[in-house]
């Protein structure tokens, strides 16, 4: 048998395992799922009232699924940019897989699955191109420029609610921000956010402290699921691609004690381990051991993929000297009004033409570095590349591509 299945599949606890089916033969409901009925937007418009074909969140869902910026999922970094190969992640499928094992673990739980998935398919809708490294780039620029800091979590909201302006509920908003699974807690206890005044204040917070972000809890169980699902669909999946693109041998560079080393394994211990200790309760939890682990293995993770952040690793300066560049030229076309520009003629008009009410005659009164950023993370790794050519087509900044062949 290989080493790394050495450590045993995990199993539901038999008491655990007994009260869910006696929960389930006796048709409980856990009092502390949010119920569809507690929805708050900000506006009580006709049409947003759940219906029996159209439940609350299954509208959320299907207004995420229907945004210009979910397609974009489909060409930005998970982890490893500038590699043409199928079997990569893309950020498109991170978000699917976090909703299909938060929902699994919700639906066990008993809690709002609807709401999970709107969660989850909308969580990571403000990223940048090119993953963390991007996002990093973003934030140095706009800091430098405003004293502000960019995160792409907090960009989400901001994507869904200010932008597009799809009259999102609270719940999704509020789980989209406060999804953030860099960090790792052994139990996750909901936050106290019920109002859009302080899903506001907690996102300028954000922008104008950057170690707000680590203070953030998810206001419902359903958020709490999402940020854990988050690291569960990406701690093996990051390294199945990292062996896929010949980065990494095999799983035995990693070490584990409990929750395994492979993809499947990770999945499957993570996800009993949750359930063992959230059932019932009105948190999410892990074990002491499954924490520790889960700790080891992301700090594993970060020695030996994130820190080179994958293709990013040997033109990360070239890249970043690519984000100052195009940042400030667009800059520039803002201060200017050069409608001429792709940040006026695809951005500008293109989201106004997609927004419910934002207009172009409004958005243009945004202060300019936000109009930036709004564009900048909107772009996916090819859109960004094609821009950066077209402004500067004589550039020596180059970066290689892993190809096919």
């Amino acid at each position: 048998m290989p080493e790394q299945h050495a450590i045993p599949y995990l199993r539901l606890d038999a008491d655990v395992e007994d009260a869910i089916k006696l929960d389930r033969a006796n048709d409980w409901h856990n009092p502390h799922a949010f119920q569809d009925s507690q929805v708050l937007r900000r506006v009580d418009l006709p049409n947003d009232r759940a219906s029996i074909t159209r439940p609350a969140f299954v509208r959320d869902t299907e207004k995420i699924l229907h945004l210009p910026a979910y397609n974009h999922y489909a060409d930005k970094t998970q982890v490893f940019s500038f590699a043409e190969n199928d079997d990569i992640s893309r950020r498109g499928l991170h978000v699917q897989l976090v909703s299909r094992i938060a929902r699994n673990i919700g639906a066990i739980l008993g809690l709002n699955t609807q709401l999970i998935e709107a969660i989850a398919l909308g969580h990571d809708i403000g990223h940048t191109p090119f993953g963390h490294a991007g996002e990093r780039f973003l934030s140095q620029l706009y800091h430098a420029n405003t004293g502000r800091y960019f995160n792409h979590n907090v960009h989400s909201v901001r994507v869904l609610d200010q932008l597009y302006r799809r009259n999102m509920s609270l719940q999704t908003l509020d789980g989209a921000l406060c999804h953030n699974g860099e960090f790792a807690q052994q139990k996750l206890l909901v936050g106290t956010t019920s109002t859009f005044e302080q899903l506001d204040q907690l996102t300028e917070a954000c922008t104008r402290d950057e170690q707000v972000i680590a203070t953030l809890r998810p206001s419902t169980l359903e958020g709490c699921v999402v940020r854990i699902s988050d690291m569960v669909a990406y701690l093996g999946k990051d390294r199945s691609d990292a062996i896929d693109l010949g980065l990494l041998e095999s799983f035995d560079v990693f070490e584990s004690t409990v929750i395994g080393k492979d993809n499947s394994q990770i999945i499957n211990n993570l996800t009993v381990d949750i359930i063992n200790n959230s059932y019932r309760q009105d948190h999410i939890a892990l074990s002491q051991e499954v924490f520790e682990d889960l700790k080891l293995a992301k700090a594993q993770n970060s020695a030996f993929i994130y820190h080179k952040e994958g293709m990013l690793d040997d033109t990360a300066n070239v890249v970043e000297e690519m984000f100052g560049l195009l940042y400030d030229r667009l800059l520039q076309d803002v201060k200017s009004g050069d409608e001429s520009s792709p940040l006026f003629t695809h951005h500008v008009e293109r989201l106004c033409s997609k927004s419910n009410t934002l207009t172009k005659e409004e958005y243009l009164r945004t202060e300019p570095n936000l109009i930036v950023v709004d564009c900048i993370s909107s772009m996916t790794d090819t859109y960004f590349m094609a821009v950066f050519n077209h402004f500067f087509p004589n550039s020596n900044l180059t970066v290689g591509v892993r190809t096919y062949l």
